[in-house]
Order: C-alpha cells, then sequence, then structure tokens
C-alpha cells in the first residue's frame, strides 16, 4: 500500500478529510451513481426528528389496524385508498425515488425495485395496508441497519480522537499554542499531565510516564527517558514533558496507522466480493421466479385465479430482498477491523480477516519479532587497536544504520564518537555497513561481510553464540563486539498457541545460525534457519509457498519488506518496525508482542464464523418463507416481518463482533 505525501497532505490526512473518505468507503452497497443506504438514511440521522415522515407512516398504519380489528370500523375503500396513499408516500418516497432513477438507467432488479413493485402490486388488489405495511416495516429495517453501519463506523472513527488540534510549541523561549500541522523538524513541545502527544519526536525531559493505549491497545503506563522516542497518540501522565519533533504532523506513526484504517474499510473480503456478485444474480432470478409463480400455474390449473398467485408472487417479490446479506456482511467486518484495532492490531482490510483465518504455517523474523531488538553491549574485544578507539570507530560508522544493533553500539559510544567523520558510507545488505573513517576504509558488520572482501580472521569468532559485530579497519581484522538481546515476555506462549491451533512456527534470520538456533529452542520454534540474506529469505518462503502452504510472515526491518510483500498474510511489528515493512505490510501489530500474531488469527475466525452464521441464516428463512408464499401458507405480512427479522437478527450478531474479547 502507498502513502503519497505531497504539498497537500496535511489536508489529506486532517480528520475532516479521513471522516470523508471513511464515510465514502464505508458504504454497505453503492451503486455506480453514489445511490445507497445512505441515502435514506443520512448518517448521524438515527434519530426520530430526521424520521418524522415514517413514524407519521407507521402511526397512521397503527390507527387504520385498530379501527379496522380492533373495534371492527370498516373505512370505505375510497377514504381508505386515499389515507393509505398518504402513509405509503410517507414511508415510501425515498426507495419509489431510487428505485425510478435506477430503473432509468436500466437497473431493474434491486431490492428498490422489488419493494415498489411489490407494494404498488398491493395497491391494485385492494391490499393497502398491507402494501403501506410492507414499506413502514422495510424503513424500519434500514433505519435500524444504517444506525448499526453507522455505530460500526464510529467505532472505528474513534480512533481519530487520539489526534490533538492543537499543540503547544517553545518559541523565542515562550509556549506558543498552535495547529499541530505547521510545526516544522527540530522544533520543539511541550506536553502538559493529561494532554495527547500531537507528534513524533525525542524526549528532552529527564523523564515521562505515558498511556500507549491508542497506539498499543494496552493502557499500562510506559516510562520514558531522555533521548527515547515518543509517538503522537501517546497521553502524558504525570509532568510537564518536552518532546524535539522528529515527524512532521502528516509523518506521523499515529498519521499513517488513521491513514491505513481509512484504506481498510474499502478493501472488500473475497466473502463481500462473492455476495455482491450473488445479489446481481440472485435478484432477477427471484424476480423472474415471482412473475412465473404469477403465471406459470395458469397452463396446469383449472380454478387458476389472478390475485390470488398475483397476491402470492408479491409475498415471493418482498421476501427476496437480499438486504440483509449485503448489509450485514460488511458490517460484520467493519466489527473485525474495530475489534482488532481496539486490542493494538491494524487489519488493512477486510480481506486480510478471511486470509488469517487460512494460515497454516508463521514464518518470523528473530530481532524485534521474537526478541525485543533492544540490544545491549556485553564485551569489547580489541585486536592491535584500543578499545575505546574500536568502540569510537564503530560507533561512528554505525551512526548510519537504524538496525537495533547499531543502535546499542552508539548508545554504548556515547559522545565520543561525535568528532569522527565518516565518508562514503554503504550499507550491504544482510552483512553490515562499509565506511571511509579519517581515510582509512572501515568494515563493520557480521562475519559473512568479513569474508565477503577476503578479510582473514580468527577461526574462533565463528563459535562465539552471542551475536557480534565484527570490525576491519584498512583490510585488516581489528576485533569484535558482542551483543545480548532479551526475548520478549510473551514469545514462548505466543509459540505455544500457534501449535495449539496447528499452526507450524518458522524462524528467518540474518543473525548467526547458532544464535537462532538457541532463540528457537528457548521459544520452542518448529524449525529455524540463520545467515540468510534477504534473497535467501524469500527463497524459503517461496519454497513453503510452492508446498501448498498458507504463510503469514512477521518481520519488523527493512530487509523483511519483500518477504513480508510475498507472504499471503505480511504481518510487522510496528513499534519498532521500519516504515517500509510496516507499509507492505497487510497486519500492523503495533505493540510488538508476538501473542497479537494469534490475536489477529482468532478475530479473522470469529469474524468470518458470524458472517457465515449471517449468510446461512439469511438463506434458510428465506428459501422457507418463499416456499410457504409459493404456496399460499404465507402472506406479505409474514413476508415483510421475516425480511427485516432475519435483517436485524443478522445486524445484532455482526454487533457482537466489536464486543468480543480474544
Amino acid at each position: 500500500m502507498e502513502h503519497k505525501h505531497d504539498e497537500n497532505s496535511a489536508a489529506n490526512t486532517s480528520k475532516e478529510a479521513i471522516v470523508k473518505k471513511m464515510d465514502n468507503t464505508t458504504k454497505p452497497h453503492s451503486d455506480d451513481d453514489g445511490h445507497n443506504h445512505d441515502e435514506i438514511s443520512e448518517e448521524n440521522s438515527s434519530g426520530w426528528k430526521s424520521h418524522w415522515d415514517l413514524l407519521l407512516a407507521l402511526l397512521i398504519l397503527i390507527v387504520l389496524l385498530v379501527l379496522e380489528y380492533g373495534f371492527k370500523i370498516e373505512i370505505p375503500k375510497i377514504p381508505s385508498l386515499v389515507i393509505n396513499s398518504i402513509a405509503y408516500i410517507l414511508a415510501g418516497r425515498k426507495v419509489l425515488d431510487l428505485a425510478f432513477r435506477k430503473s432509468k438507467r436500466g437497473d431493474f432488479f434491486n431490492e428498490f425495485v422489488l419493494m415498489s413493485v411489490a407494494t404498488i402490486g398491493a395497491f391494485v388488489i385492494g391490499e393497502y395496508e398491507e402494501g403501506v405495511a410492507v414499506m413502514v416495516f422495510y424503513q424500519i429495517g434500514e433505519w435500524f441497519q444504517d444506525a448499526a453501519v453507522n455505530n460500526a463506523k464510529r467505532s472505528i472513527k474513534a480512533l481519530l480522537d487520539v489526534r490533538p488540534d492543537e499543540v503547544t510549541v517553545i518559541r523565542n523561549n515562550s509556549p506558543l499554542v498552535a495547529d499541530p500541522s505547521i510545526i516544522e523538524l527540530g522544533e520543539t513541545i511541550q506536553i502538559k499531565p493529561g494532554e495527547k502527544v500531537a507528534l513524533d519526536g525525542e524526549l528532552l525531559s529527564e523523564t515521562a510516564s505515558f498511556n500507549t493505549a491508542a497506539l498499543t491497545g494496552e493502557s499500562k503506563p510506559d516510562t520514558k527517558y531522555k533521548g527515547e522516542t515518543i509517538l503522537a497518540g501517546m497521553i502524558n501522565l504525570n509532568t510537564v514533558a518536552e518532546v524535539k519533533v522528529k515527524a512532521l504532523f502528516k509523518d506521523s506513526k499515529l498519521s499513517k496507522i488513521l491513514e491505513m484504517v481509512q484504506d481498510a474499510t474499502a478493501r472488500k473480503s473475497q466473502t463481500q466480493l462473492f455476495i455482491s456478485r450473488f445479489a446481481k444474480i440472485y435478484t432477477p432470478i427471484v424476480f423472474f421466479l415471482a412473475v412465473a409463480v404469477c403465471f406459470v400455474p395458469y397452463f396446469f390449473m383449472d380454478d387458476y385465479n389472478f390475485q390470488t398467485w398475483f397476491y402470492r408472487s408479491l409475498v415471493f417479490l418482498v421476501i427476496s430482498c437480499p438486504c440483509a446479506l449485503v448489509v450485514s456482511i460488511p458490517l460484520g467486518y467493519f466489527g473485525g477491523i474495530g475489534l482488532a484495532s481496539r486490542n493494538g492490531i491494524l487489519f488493512k482490510g477486510g480481506n486480510f480477516l478471511d486470509v488469517m483465518t487460512k494460515v497454516n504455517v508463521i514464518v518470523m523474523d528473530k530481532t524485534g519479532t521474537m526478541t525485543k531488538g533492544v540490544f545491549k553491549v556485553q564485551q569489547v574485544v580489541p585486536d592491535n587497536i584500543e578499545e575505546k578507539e574500536l568502540v569510537k570507530l564503530t560507533a561512528a560508522l554505525e551512526k548510519n544504520s537504524t538496525h537495533p544493533i547499531a543502535k546499542a553500539v552508539t548508545e554504548y559510544a556515547g559522545d565520543s564518537s561525535n568528532d569522527v567523520k565518516v565518508e562514503n558510507v554503504e550499507e550491504i545488505s544482510g552483512h553490515g555497513l562499509k565506511g571511509t573513517i579519517n581515510g582509512k576504509e572501515m568494515l563493520a558488520g557480521n562475519v559473512k561481510l568479513l569474508k565477503k572482501f577476503n578479510i582473514s580472521f580468527p577461526a574462533e569468532i565463528e563459535k562465539i553464540v552471542d551475536t557480534i559485530v565484527v570490525v576491519a579497519i584498512n583490510n585488516q581484522y581489528a576485533g569484535y563486539i558482542t551483543m545480548g538481546d532479551e526475548i520478549k515476555e510473551d514469545a514462548v506462549q505466543a509459540v505455544k498457541d500457534m501449535h495449539s491451533l496447528n499452526i507450524k512456527t518458522v524462524m528467518l534470520s540474518g543473525d548467526k545460525q547458532s544464535v537462532v538456533d538457541k532463540v528457537a529452542k528457548q521459544v520452542g520454534i518448529d524449525d529455524a534457519y540463520g545467515d540468510l540474506l534477504p534473497e535467501a529469505k524469500v527463497e524459503k518462503v517461496q519454497q513453503l509457498k510452492n508446498e501448498g502452504k498458507h504463510i503469514a510472515f512477521v518481520g519488523d526491518g527493512v530487509n523483511d519488506a519483500p518477504v513480508v510483500a510475498l507472504a499471503d498474510a505480511g504481518i510487522a511489528m510496528g513499534g519498532l518496525g521500519s516504515d517500509a515493512t510496516i507499509e507492505t505490510a497487510d497486519v500492523v501489530i503495533q505493540n510488538d508482542q508476538p501473542s497479537k500474531i494469534v490475536s489477529a488469527i482468532k478475530i479473522g475466525k470469529i469474524t468470518r464464523s458470524i458472517v457465515w452464521q449471517n449468510i446461512i441464516l439469511a438463506m434458510v428463512v428465506k428459501v422457507i418463507v418463499l416456499i410457504l408464499g409459493a404456496g399460499g401458507v404465507a402472506t406479505l405480512w409474514e413476508a415483510v416481518i421475516a425480511d427485516v427479522g432475519v435483517a436485524l437478527l443478522a445486524i445484532l450478531n455482526a454487533v457482537r463482533i466489536q464486543k468480543m474479547k480474544v
């Protein structure tokens, strides 16, 4: 997925723009002219005031039925026709208008035309109250459907509230309240206790505590220290904090998350696409079956009565409306996306909820995925160079990399490397860094890097289990630095949960095989492969795909992006992950917890289960009432109650997703 940032990007990522785009992309079912259910019930119009016409029609219908069946008062035909016509127009004018407009374009087979034909037909044969009742209850069903869809939209749009509309910036040593979109890189912003951070940056204060629930789904306070990264959307909990801005408002991690959410609602699942195609075939079929119900008996029955069979065909039309399917299914996927976002997981489309249900192999990176990726220097072993000098020169070169190992070296060196001039830096993927320092060519990376440049080194280095950075200066081995990394707290349980779902686990890493084997054994990974370059990771994943496996790949580094794109489901660790991997991924785990991989699979399965429950419920009820209607057992009353009832049951079932726990 691409995110294009131009001079208009700030406007494109504003709350208003995102709301507008989400409105356009979450229409349950619209035609090519943009006519849809939202035209019948606009968003935020679920209150009674905006439905006065429907409520008035319902009141008229109730009064007529009470007079006729309660007090046994028979209203003359002409007054009854006039009163019922008024109620009918009040309840159905928008449906009739849409049916007319669609018919002008040659689109005759849709629910609006079906409802119009059925209800006008009821008036033709003198069943006025039934015609009004069909339209009234149909519109009540639409009202509930729109309210449910809008609620799903609002649950997703609630994410927008985590971006503040204003920020306090320090200019000329004075605090100034400003719009976050005009703050520039390098400026200092101030966040008071209880305020939300508006922009990504680096903490200037010695320490501060933040609530990160908006980004990770976890409300546990997270203490940050000077120099650590602070992200937009976090809430400052105690003391006034100052942050140096490192990303523009439009480029913050939170802004990108919001863009991904808005795009997610536009990506339809295979089930949604299937139902859309099915509805286009299903609707004309039932329309012609209704015509057949009306006229075919004429050729086989001696006592054929047109009005009887015409009435049955109207029942057939009413119950055939595919509304429950077409509305409840996208609503189910909205619910799945919303449930995931509340758990710190971002699905970039309903289609990926389906994909996760099929995954039977999870391939994962090691560093930053199963381990914390927060390395600490354990030991420095120089060779013909002073220890401090080795650390200083290595740190000067590693400053040009974002890899966690490079960060560990630069932190260990402190300010000692600030005055070292580095030129011609080149990152050799899967190997390390090459550059020129004080006129000397320097290499820093893994053993493969030195082998690539035919530089000899002590044989015992390859036997070291820990992660190491090997250094060479002017084609001469200069020593190594060992690193330590920690396994994430939930990694072991996450792998156990994957196995309980009959999912095979595979680890691919560019780190040494001995290190990879050690981590894999500790967490219980089935197969582990180390010493892999990015292209070798791609080959391993392609090999698994060729075996017919459905693969999810989990990674966080730039070199993981090709494999993430190749996998059936690419999952990025969004906290420590690179922008390239996050943008390539189909699913983003915002708090870097491996256990969320299992949660993502469970959410996909929950969503798919409820969607298919709705499909089966709707089809079974419709088939039963269609048969009863054709046989003369069901009336228009039963037809409309069954249609509205199954739609409401499907909607309530879909809404259930948003309240579930995983």
